[in-house]
């Protein structure tokens, strides 16, 4: 592998990262990071996903000015405090992306083709189907890994969906298909963001029905 990390030392590594250097990405890491985003199955071959990379300082900081006024709209900033609450983190660190959106060096839409759920006609639905997020998400997953294994940042946002209709119209996009994810990518502002972060120590399993946390042995 060249010296790249291992596929468990990715996946037990990646984080979200959401301060990142304004210096380029090179097409070439981009087109590696799309080559991996498609490595995911799809029923009958459907590969139904699409990707535009926002990369000029007008599409950026369209994208960037109506996250960061969709999300003043709903909530307010969090003041710095001793002891934050996990809310307050998690605020924090939206408005920390939402405020620096502009300067990453590119910002990943994935995209999905709009369809309905199996034995669901369109003729009795209202409004647009969602974009396909069995097979679009994988994807999103799979830029977070590639980007930490090329040392690269990124963090996934769906705030998009709140200038949802303004978008698809600003990028000319066809009516059958619609943003799943942004993915603003760059080198990392802290190396300290490359380090393993904390998780938890277990998953939280249970057999058969909610709460059932011992395996049932059964002797046929």
């Amino acid at each position: 592998m060249g010296g790249e990390p291992g596929f468990f030392e990715v996946l037990q590594g990646v984080t979200a990262v959401r301060r990142l250097r304004d210096t380029p990405v090179p097409e070439a890491l981009i087109d590696r990071i799309l080559e991996a985003a498609v490595c995911v199955p799809t029923g009958a071959r459907s590969q139904p996903w699409s990707f535009i990379v926002l990369q000029s300082t007008p599409a950026k900081r369209f994208f960037a000015d109506r996250y960061l006024s969709a999300l003043q709209s709903r909530v307010a900033k969090p003041r710095v405090t001793d002891a934050p609450t996990p809310r307050d983190k998690s605020l924090q660190a939206a408005f920390e992306l939402g405020e620096a959106l502009h300067a990453a060096p590119v910002i990943i839409l994935v995209c999905g083709l709009r369809e309905w759920p199996y034995g669901g006609s369109g003729a009795r639905r209202l409004g647009k189907a969602p974009p396909s997020l069995v097979a679009t998400l994988p994807c999103a997953q799979n830029i977070l890994l590639t980007c930490h294994a090329l040392g690269l940042g990124a963090s996934l946002t769906t705030l998009h969906q709140l200038f949802e209709e303004e978008l698809e119209h600003y990028l000319e996009m066809p009516g059958d298909v619609g943003v799943v994810a942004a993915i603003p990518v760059g080198f990392p502002a802290d190396q300290i963001a490359l380090k393993k972060p904390p998780r938890l120590a277990k998953p939280r399993k249970f057999y058969d029905t909610w709460g059932r946390t011992r395996a049932v042995i059964t002797v046929s």
